[in-house]
């Protein structure tokens, strides 16, 4: 049974029940997660009492369903349900979490300013489909232009950047916001019109088709995740930048400090793993999208980026690792003490001064130490590869952190913070008494030591050219895993490779420790 008594949210009467066996339904906190994300619920608050939970429940504006229960493949085709909740999310944020003074501005100086991003998302899929299915693009045309590809400038020197659109200089000659929203709503219907012509028969489901589609998807995906670590650094306590996100239920936090520290503290603080062979990656090749349609199996295959293919075996040898991701008082404290550690005295891109006191950045404005204190650490690899270097380790390498994950770490449907299950961090789990130590690393990417870079057997793509390789300059290092805002299908896909710069401070994105032996 499931209640809420806050502000009007659902009561049991409310909730929809979709057919489930629940005769196949274990009681446990996991599951009950999973069922609350089916039928369109969220976790509030959990009140417990000696082996009885209570949840209070929302129905959020906006919430992911499971994996397992879409149609088909995990990582296949998109359903039309699938770029619903997608286009929700967006929508969600760029309407009703940036306000208009906000549109023009650029949170972080090394990304296009917020408007482009709006008008970005719609300009991908137009650009892709129109080149697909040779069909001329959604007017305006121009708009193909100005938002084609965003920038990624080198942090070193934001002079040297890949190719990219050419924007407007000034702020009158940018399209005005109810253009952009005009534009976006025709490509999102010549979506609608393609996925019923393929209900229909009358167009047929190709590959190429298919991989277009996940790609336009996940690249939504990525880029709301972009668009949220810009904002945040324009979150106020006051509400006078970015907007808290609306349609879901600030957080209580005085009753979520009390739940995470009475969470278990590891029973060990590392473990060793390896020597161990593993396969990294997927056979998944554009090129077998040039094969006959009739030879292939369209709706039974699985998708990635051009990055993760192909399969390959990797031998990792034995190392140690932290499970758990470094936490923000271990950094505070390591950073307040670093004079002589060689850490940098700039205030890490997600901490900012506020009242005196320094807090950490949430979307709901910063929040104390007190709160955030056992977070995992965001921070840029060059920073927190100087923490793991004081504790005698350093940032594991990316099969290293691979090995690790595929064991220890979960994710959405096992109750992990991603996937929007909440907008902010948690305090991690792994590596607790139950599970064989599994848990969740608190809702963020993670760095490895891996430069990114090609690989045996690498083909770039040639639907969105330069995807990967415009960033082989071993600036870039390979990250893994996913964040709170983290779609569940991108970080539900284990073989899926993310990239930032080195010393880039703004992406969601920490580190555990790992140790020779």
């Amino acid at each position: 049974m499931y209640r809420a008594s806050l502000h009007g949210h659902v009561t049991v009467h409310d909730i929809q029940l979709p057919q489930i066996n629940m005769s196949e339904i274990k009681h446990t906190f996991v599951s009950t997660l999973n069922l609350l994300a089916v039928c369109g619920l969220r976790s509030l608050l959990i009140l417990e009492h000696e082996d009885v939970f209570l949840h209070i429940v929302e129905r959020p504006s906006l919430s992911f369903t499971t994996l397992s229960s879409k149609p088909g493949p995990r990582f296949g085709v998109p359903t039309v349900q699938e770029f619903r909740e997608m286009w929700r999310a967006w929508d969600l944020v760029t309407l009703g979490m940036i306000p208009s003074h906000v549109l023009h501005a650029k949170p972080i100086d090394l990304r296009h300013k917020c408007l482009f991003y709006l008008g970005h998302i719609p300009t991908f899929y137009n650009i892709l489909l129109s080149k697909l299915l040779q069909q001329p693009y959604v007017e305006p045309r121009k708009f193909t232009t100005i938002f084609e590809r965003g920038i990624d400038p080198h942090v070193d020197d934001p002079d040297h950047c890949h190719s990219h659109s050419e924007v407007p200089e000034r702020d009158e000659d940018w399209p005005t916001l109810s253009e952009v929203v005009r534009y976006r709503d025709r490509v999102r219907e010549r979506v609608l019109d393609l996925y019923q012509e393929l209900e229909s028969g009358k167009r047929i489901l190709s590959q190429r088709l298919a991989r277009t589609l996940t790609m336009v998807l996940e690249h939504d995906a990525f880029h709301i995740e972009t668009l949220l670590y810009m904002i945040i650094q324009k979150a106020s306590s006051d509400c006078s930048g970015t907007l808290p996100p609306p349609g879901i239920h600030a957080p209580v936090w005085d009753e979520l400090v009390k739940r995470w520290d009475a969470l278990p503290a590891p029973v060990h603080p590392s473990i060793e793993l390896g020597p161990e062979m593993i396969v990294v990656g997927r056979d998944d090749s554009e090129l077998d999208d040039l094969a006959a349609d009739d030879n292939l199996d369209v709706e039974s295959h699985e998708f990635g980026w051009d990055n993760e293919s192909p399969s390959r075996q990797v031998e990792v040898g034995r190392f140690k690792v932290d499970f758990q991701p470094i936490t923000v008082k271990e950094f505070y404290e390591f950073w307040v003490g670093g004079a002589d550690e060689g850490v940098s005295s700039n205030l890490p891109a997600n901490w900012v001064e506020d009242g005196g006191q320094i807090k950490v950045r949430s979307l709901y404005g910063p929040v104390p130490m007190e709160i955030a204190g056992n977070w995992p650490m965001i921070g840029s690899f060059d920073e927190l590869s100087v923490y793991a270097e004081s504790k005698g380790g350093r940032i594991p390498t990316e099969p290293e952190l691979r090995l690790f994950l595929d064991r220890f770490n979960i994710g959405y449907e096992e109750g992990g913070n991603v996937g929007f299950r909440n907008w902010h961090p948690c305090p991690p789990t792994a590596g607790g008494p139950l599970d064989g130590g599994r848990g969740s690393n608190g809702g963020v990417w993670e760095w490895t030591s891996t430069v990114f870079d090609t690989h045996d057997g690498f083909v770039g793509t040639s639907i969105f050219p330069g995807y990967s390789s415009d960033f082989f300059d071993q600036k870039h290092h390979v990250v893994l895993g996913g964040s709170y805002a983290t779609t569940p299908r991108l970080a539900g896909r284990k073989t899926l490779r993310n990239f930032y710069q080195r010393n880039y401070r703004y992406a969601w994105t920490s580190a555990r420790v790992a140790y020779d032996v």
